[in-house]
């Protein structure tokens, strides 16, 4: 068997691992990921149900002459881990959320992903509903690997599969890690030193809190911040800056076309399990309601006090009584919305909802999303909360994908996000 001390690695991993770690400077700078500049921070999300997004920060692009001077050598940065420097484009990337996934594809190298941490066919289905309907766009799951092996609830990630996927780079937050069962500070050093260095940013979902040791240096970003990093890492800041056109002018065609505040719909953005409604907030920061945020409609649950453990029955949501509900996960994913709203409708108090009575309890996003989510996402709502300024959000049902939208009265164009992922953008 081959011993973490004897492991053996090639010149170029050793290259991108030994550059990750020389810029190594504070408490967890160093530890995580090897950084320098306002790095050092850990944390905790991901699974699904919970999120984070918004700041600051440089992408770094530096070239340097790299071991004998054959190779350039780039550096790239981002809170926790601070700056990383690499030798080479890695070619072998471990991901854990899915959003990491979707930006690997939208840069053109989504076959540098070697495992998500959860189902890579829940995970897998959700961006083939999107990227069906762009020509040439896929994920390709097979041989992907599963990271989370606990049940009930917890996290478990046992550090020898990392060592057995060897990547060239963890597209993860190492924050993260630290949270999840048997990890610490000292375990994603380790994994660092070892096989390679981590990079991710996963509290930008709902801009929450990281764990303990993560927290004096941990920084927010939003969704189109963490990807234009990303794309550093790749080296594709023309994919980048023409995916990132595509997104601006949806919004400005959106928001150009809403009506007056006043004539908003109140949105409600929950889970709904066994009986029991979990609702998360629309109008904060974090790169989890990026899909809705654009429409500055009001939150249903504005003047709640909502957490991570609220939970309300029927009576109590019916009491809010949201004109829109948005069901989180509901395209292609862990929730069949049209059973979910059948249910309801049938329930005494449940179907007294107006969101219920008059049909406007839709199948709505997953907030883990990365930028041709985003896209989609973003058109999906456009249709769900205003029909009538941007076209009725066709029947949807779980396994039905994506539904086929009139080339007339899409929100964006599908076939220049396809040349861009395929690197054929002028």
């Amino acid at each position: 068997m081959v011993t973490h001390e004897n492991r053996s690695t090639s010149t170029r991993r050793t290259a991108i691992r030994l550059g990750g770690a020389v810029a190594g400077a504070g408490l967890l700078a160093g530890c995580l990921g090897g950084g320098s500049g306002g790095s050092g921070s850990g944390g905790s999300d991901g699974a699904a149900g919970s999120d984070d997004a918004e700041t600051d920060g440089a992408d770094g692009s530096d070239a340097a002459a790299a071991g004998d001077g054959s190779r350039a050598a780039y550096s790239v940065e981002m809170a926790p881990v601070g700056e990383v420097t690499l030798d080479a484009v890695p070619e072998d990337v471990m991901v854990y959320s899915l959003l990491y996934a979707d930006m690997a594809v939208a840069f053109g190298h989504g076959d540098a992903v070697d495992s998500l941490g959860f189902d890579a066919d829940a995970g897998g289905n959700t961006l083939d509903a999107y990227y069906a309907a762009l020509d040439g766009v896929e994920f390709d799951r097979e041989g992907i690997r599963q990271l989370n092996s606990g049940s009930g609830g917890g996290i478990t990630v046992d550090r020898e599969l990392l060592y057995e996927l060897d990547a060239d780079l963890h597209l993860a937050d190492p924050c993260l890690f630290v949270s999840f069962d048997g990890w610490d500070e000292g375990d994603v050093a380790e994994i660092r030193d070892n096989v390679g260095p981590w990079f991710g940013n996963v509290y930008s979902r709902r801009n929450s809190e990281p764990p303990e040791p993560c927290r004096d240096d941990y920084e927010h970003y939003t969704l189109w911040e963490i990807a234009e990093r990303v794309a550093d890492v790749f080296q594709e800041p023309e994919r980048y800056e023409a995916l990132a056109s595509v997104h601006d002018d949806l919004v400005e065609t959106v928001q150009a076309d809403l009506p007056p505040e006043g004539e908003r719909p109140t949105v409600a953005t929950l889970l709904y399990m066994d009986g029991t409604y979990y609702p998360s907030r629309l109008d904060g920061p974090g790169f989890a309601t990026a899909h809705v945020r654009p429409f500055g409609v009001p939150d249903a649950f504005g003047a709640a006090d909502v957490t991570y453990e609220t939970a309300y029955d029927h009576e109590r949501l019916l009491e809010i009584d949201p004109d829109v509900i948005l069901h989180q996960y509901g395209v292609e994913s862990y929730y069949d919305v049209a059973a979910i709203r059948e249910e309801l409708a049938d329930h005494p108090v449940a179907g007294e909802l107006s969101a219920i009575r008059d049909d406007r309890f839709y199948p709505s996003g997953n907030p883990v999303q990365g930028p041709i989510m985003n896209l989609f996402q973003i058109e999906m709502t456009a249709k769900q909360l205003f029909p009538e300024r941007f076209g009725e959000w066709p029947t949807y049902e779980l396994g039905d994908g994506y539904p086929a939208i009139p080339e007339a009265e899409r929100l964006f164009d599908r076939d220049r996000v396809a040349a861009i992922v395929a690197g054929d953008q002028p």
